[in-house]
């Protein structure tokens, strides 16, 4: 009879998978009914573009708070109180008829994001090394597809006139299944640091974002030259430039500079930004642009389960199969290579879909590709990351990779929900061509990413000895186990001579672990 314990550890990596399918879910579930939400509550649609950039914007600045506070406190302690806090949020969300307390519910439906971060540092104090690595790429691929699992959910809950709030109750249910689950697996454990948290530094963060995003989001209805915008999108790169040069005076700040001034890892940061804001155009876009009424002159009239079971369903399941293989590329062809060919993958996806649109595959077959690049880059990217920072360092950067994956999900919701806003033909529909641009967004987005890799991650110059390619193997494997930033299967390690006899650094060489 198994003890207990060893049941235990078999149901972790399940159990977290389930838990961090919550952060793709409270991000993309409402995506699907924003317009049925408008109605409903009597909203205007720039308004109601807030229920998926409030919740975004809250992410951004929960993820590396909570994440310093897991260090802190304990991982289970933090994992439990953010599943509390979700909760609590969705029951908000199921109860009210008020739009200001929804909104409030998507804000603290935004501290789901940290799951992911705080997960994988879960399964790295309690995995064993031989399957660590095997078990973070499961992590990061359920990150890659639960968005759109979690869009198919909300299409078949709601349909047509049906209540909205039956979609927060099912998100409720959802999060109990996951609390119960954290309360019961995952171990307690020993605080691993001491410090502080940079507390004016995170409000510094919020309010720089929060008056940014306020330009961004209002900015077609005040006017793009308005008082109101400039002082906004002023204001808020004020705040941010204020932010930064006070965390340059903190001890313990809550992004380190280095993280955002390195030039190649803040060109991977800047990537990683590319992703999410081509990710969420195909989330956003593609669900207003299928159930537009064929009135318009273009669109499927779907309902909203049509719209995620048709057009959502297909990707979503390719993009699991994508997620599941993306190990073994980003291993066997490394993950330079993988990036570059999902984002030509993605490209060619947002380019099929703003130029053919008129039939049901042509939407699909999109779907897919753009599921299919999503997957490879979420595991491309932090592949990439470890290469360019010390393994101490590795924690941190991928923290801040995730952090940039959600400001440019920010974005793309701000962006696109403006440009739909603004470009309304006489009879009430959006332009075509305001989703033709919106498509041609997401595929520029997914070119610069690939371009911005390309051209400053560094190639090797250089071939080791024997005796220091025995250490290197050696070193790069006991950072892999101790590594917090999760990988699809495999990553590239960099090692100089630094790393290895204490003195100047040489130039870097790459090789596949």
């Amino acid at each position: 009879m198994e003890r207990p314990g060893a049941v235990r550890t078999r149901l972790l990596l399940p159990a977290l998978c389930l838990v961090v399918t919550t952060v793709a879910v409270m991000q993309t579930v409402v995506v699907p009914i924003v317009g049925t939400i408008r109605d409903q509550l009597d909203v205007s649609t720039t308004a109601s573009g807030w229920l998926l950039t409030a919740n975004l914007l809250a992410a951004a600045v929960a993820t590396p708070v909570l994440g310093r506070l897991a260090d802190l406190r304990g991982k289970r302690a933090v994992l439990v109180g953010i599943l509390c806090v979700v909760l609590a949020g969705s029951l908000l969300c199921a109860v009210t008829d008020s739009f200001a307390l929804l909104v409030a519910g998507r804000v603290l439906q935004g501290a789901s994001f940290a799951l992911f971060p705080v997960g994988i540092a879960v399964l790295r104090e309690e995995m064993e090394p031989d399957r660590l690595v095997g078990a973070m790429g499961l992590l990061s691929g359920t990150m890659g597809v639960g968005g759109a699992v979690g869009m198919v959910l909300t299409g078949a809950t709601v349909s047509g006139d049906t209540d909205y709030r039956r979609v927060f109750w099912l998100v409720v249910v959802f999060n109990i299944v996951g609390l119960v689950l954290a309360l019961v697996v995952v171990p307690k454990r020993a605080a691993a640091a001491h410090g502080r948290i940079d507390w004016a530094g995170a409000v510094l963060l919020s309010i720089g974002l929060a008056l940014a995003l306020l330009a961004l989001s209002e900015g077609g209805t005040w006017g793009w030259g308005s008082p109101a915008t400039l002082l906004c999108a002023a204001g808020g790169l004020a705040v941010l430039a204020g932010w930064f040069a006070f965390e340059l005076r903190v001890d313990e700040p809550l992004v380190p500079p280095r993280m955002l001034t390195h030039r190649p890892v803040l060109v991977l940061h800047l990537a990683a930004l590319l992703v999410g804001v081509a990710m969420f155009v195909n989330f956003l876009a593609t669900s207003y642009f299928v159930q537009t009424p064929s009135a318009a002159g273009y669109g499927f009239g779907s309902t909203v389960l049509e719209a995620t079971a048709v057009y959502m369903l297909p990707g979503a399941l390719v993009g699991v199969a994508a997620a599941a293989l993306a190990g073994r590329l980003v291993h066997r062809f490394t993950a330079k290579r993988v990036l570059g060919v999902s984002c030509v993958i993605g490209t060619a996806g947002f380019v099929l879909i703003a130029v053919l649109h008129d039939r049901s595959w042509h939407i699909i077959v999109s779907g897919i590709l753009v599921s299919i690049f999503v997957s490879l880059a979420y595991a491309a990217l932090p592949a990439l990351l470890v290469a360019e920072v010390r393994a101490d360092e590795t924690g941190v950067a991928n923290s801040i990779n995730s952090i940039a994956r959600t400001v440019g999900s920010s974005l793309s919701s701000a962006l696109v929900t403006t440009l739909l806003a603004t470009q309304v033909t006489a009879g009430g529909f959006v332009k075509q061509t305001a989703y033709v641009a919106a498509f041609g967004l997401a595929a520029v987005a997914a070119t610069v990413a690939a371009f911005l890799v390309f051209a400053t991650v560094r190639t090797p110059t250089r071939t080791l000895t024997d005796a220091e390619e025995d250490e290197v193997d050696a070193t790069a494997l006991a950072a892999e186990w101790a590594a917090v930033g999760g990988l699809a299967g495999g990553r590239t390690a960099t090692v100089g001579r630094a790393d290895l006899a204490g003195t100047a650094e040489l130039p870097k060489r790459e090789f596949p672990v």
